[in-house]
Parts: structure tokens; C-alpha cells; sequence
């Protein structure tokens, strides 16, 4: 239920983030990490800029594993991540402006064209990009063009990445987040950097939209069967 008094509102605003960073940190932590493709990652950050992209349903595991991995191999590099513009992802943002991240706001339906722009320049400037490749509203597992267009204007390779595990929760959200238990064990799946030519439109969009939704149900479908599973 949404909270409609704007004193909560703000408190919540105020100390949710913290407390999901420090938890999330705690939580993810305890996990142990195996790494597939990791030489992909570490090809993309000896040579930035790039996109980091993958669905909706692992993004707070993908933003914590990430951060952390940067950390060991390119500790200066700089991050600019789309998040939605709605009310539902403050706190999220919240979370993400400790972590010294900076912040696009904008979706499909609420300033995506603006935020898109934002992303191109920052990019040209030398930052990495996070973006979800299915948007912040889906459907889920279907590639919005947002990914490849931002490539195709700033010459940067999107990086696909999917992660499993073996314990964990699923929201019932309508791309059914997942959240590794503690102690879980995780398997994280790069693949090879995608390359987009400049100026794509019509149906070379289309082609490389369809090419980066394959290459992140690819990983999905390694990371998940590593448990014995065809999904979450």
C-alpha cells in the first residue's frame, strides 16, 4: 500500500536507503560468487567506456556484484545508471547515491527520451553505463531498443551479464525479482562484449535488439541450468 502522508513519506526517503545499503551489503556479501566470463568484464573495464546490461528480475544482486568487481579491477572508473523516474524507485536511487553512483532518471513512459540523451553525453565523457535491458515496466525478458541506441551513439560495447542461485526468494513483482538467501551460492555470467555501428535505425535496430535479448537469455538459461533449472 502506498504510504500517502508526506512527513512518512520523506522520513522513509530519508533512512530507507541506508539501511537497504548496509543490509544489501551484509546480505550479498555472504554469498559466494562463481564467475563465468569474467575476462569479458575485465576486457570492458581496461577499456571503457561500456554498457552494462541485464533483466530487470537480477538487478539488485547486478548492481551490488558489479560495484564490488570494479572495485578489484578498475577502482576510478565512473558509473552513470538509469533508474526509473517513479515514485517506486526512490529508494533504490537512494541506495545507489552512497554507493557514489551517478543517476539518470527516466523510463519508457516517463522522460526516457531526456534520460537517453543525459546517458549519451555522460557516456561520450568516459562513464560506464548500467542500464536494465527490459526497462523498468517489461515485459520481462523482451529487450527495449534503449540499450542499442545508446551504443550506437557513443561507440561503447554493451556487456551482457545473467547470475543464478542456488537458494533465494522470488517477488512477486511482474518480473519476478530475485534476491539470493544468505550463504547462497551464485553463479554470475558474462558474455562477450557487443559492438554497434553507428547511426543504427529500421531494421538494424531491430537486429541488434533481437541479437542482445538472445545473448542475455543465453546466459540466463547457463546460469539457472548450473542448479539444475531452466529459470526462476
Amino acid at each position: 500500500m502506498a504510504i500517502k502522508n508526506p512527513w512518512l513519506q520523506a522520513l522513509l526517503r530519508r533512512l530507507a536507503p541506508p539501511l537497504y545499503h548496509g543490509l544489501s551489503r551484509a546480505l550479498f556479501g555472504s554469498c559466494r560468487v562463481r564467475t563465468v566470463g569474467r575476462e569479458y568484464l575485465e576486457q570492458c573495464l581496461a577499456a571503457p567506456p561500456f554498457i552494462s546490461a541485464c533483466w530487470h528480475y537480477a538487478v539488485f544482486f547486478h548492481l551490488y556484484q558489479v560495484r564490488h568487481q570494479q572495485l578489484e579491477i578498475a577502482p576510478e572508473a565512473r558509473w552513470i545508471l538509469m533508474v526509473s523516474a517513479s515514485d517506486d524507485a526512490e529508494l533504490l536511487s537512494g541506495a545507489l547515491k552512497m554507493m557514489n553512483a551517478q543517476l539518470v532518471r527516466g523510463s519508457r513512459s516517463r522522460g526516457g527520451v531526456a534520460a537517453l540523451k543525459e546517458m549519451i553525453g555522460r557516456v561520450k565523457q568516459g562513464a560506464n553505463a548500467g542500464i536494465i535491458a527490459d526497462g523498468s515496466q517489461g515485459p520481462a525478458r523482451i529487450a527495449q531498443a534503449g540499450a542499442v541506441l545508446l551504443a550506437s551513439r557513443t561507440g561503447a560495447p554493451i556487456l551482457p551479464s545473467a547470475w543464478a542461485a542456488d537458494r533465494c526468494w522470488v517477488l512477486r513483482s511482474w518480473d519476478r525479482t530475485v534476491i539470493p538467501k544468505p550463504g547462497a551460492r551464485i553463479s554470475y555470467h558474462y558474455g562477450p562484449p557487443l559492438p554497434v555501428p553507428p547511426g543504427v535505425k529500421g531494421e538494424v535496430l531491430e537486429e541488434y535488439r533481437r541479437e542482445l535479448e538472445k545473448r542475455l537469455d543465453e546466459l540466463y538459461t547457463a546460469a539457472w541450468q548450473t542448479f539444475g533449472q531452466n529459470g526462476h
